[in-house]
């Protein structure tokens, strides 16, 4: 019955949800290996057979929060970036807010400190760099285009911008300091960049 297909398919969607939520709150208060899926069960009054069946695995679970808190992160930093006529002057500003949301405490938890522990580096790498490949890509196209930056081939200064942005994220990650991190760090980077032109 199509009605009740429906339902279920509602239930199943904001079970999903629930699970992400409760997870998300726990992982970034708690860490990952601080949080047992009894817990994560427990706070989301849901089932172990329904967190099993939407995440067989509680490394699957992170992955989805850890995914959900990255998009974020990148939505957050780089809305403007796209209706701006030159994306490489706003991607410039951008970069700062990147840098900022590492001392946000999910973004700070889940995706600079578990990340990479419980997704291996290789595997967290990738991640990180695969939604910033095309927005620096058209970045720096458009600063070439606009005479900006000097005319390149832009592979190697995608890549090169991707790791300063990570470390400057992962100085503030583990400063004592965050926020006078975040200030060295931004200055650090508008140094470089200026450097580029």
């Amino acid at each position: 019955m199509p009605g009740v297909k429906l339902t279920r398919e509602r239930q199943a969607v904001a079970t999903r949800r629930k699970l992400i939520k409760t997870a998300r709150r726990l992982f970034a208060r708690n860490g990952y290996h601080a949080t047992g899926t009894h817990e994560i069960v427990s706070a989301a009054r849901v089932t172990r057979g329904a967190l099993q069946h939407h995440f067989p695995t509680k490394e699957d679970l992170f992955l989805a929060v850890f995914q959900e808190v990255r998009m974020e992160w990148i939505a957050g930093a780089t809305a403007d970036v796209r209706g701006n006529s030159n994306r490489w002057v706003q991607f410039r500003k951008h970069l700062k807010l990147f840098i900022r949301a590492a001392a946000a405490p999910d973004v700070h938890r889940i995706v600079m400190i578990d990340g990479p522990a419980v997704l291996g580096w290789k595997t967290w790498r990738d991640i990180q760099a695969l939604d910033g490949l095309s927005v620096i890509t058209g970045a720096i196209e458009d600063g070439i285009a606009s005479g900006i930056i000097r005319p390149q081939p832009p592979e190697a200064l995608v890549y090169l911008i991707i790791a300063l942005i990570e470390e400057a994220a992962l100085l503030v990650t583990y400063a004592e300091n965050p926020h006078e991190e975040i200030v060295k760090a931004e200055n650090a980077l508008d140094t470089l960049l200026s450097h580029m032109c």
